[in-house]
């Protein structure tokens, strides 16, 4: 399902918008603006979760490293 909605840019841009479609890089202005939205989504979504990862505080390793063992040792034991 999509919207229609109308917005206002810049003269330079809808030059290069059209440029872009002229040369078939876009299949129409709207493509090129919902591309260039979901492009931006998926920055945010990245930063998002960069942040997210940074927020976990430092620890202390021992805990990953008892949890690696036992599941190598699993997965050694299950080829067994």
């Amino acid at each position: 399902m999509s919207k229609q909605i109308t917005v206002r840019l810049p003269d330079e841009l809808v030059t290069f918008m059209d440029s872009e479609v002229t040369a078939q890089h876009c299949s129409s202005r709207a493509a090129l603006v919902a591309a260039a939205l979901e492009h931006y989504r998926d920055r945010v979504i990245g930063e998002a979760i960069v942040a997210g990862y940074q927020a976990i505080p430092d620890g202390d390793d021992e805990d990953l490293d008892e949890f690696l063992a036992a599941a190598e040792q699993s997965v050694w034991s299950d080829e067994q």
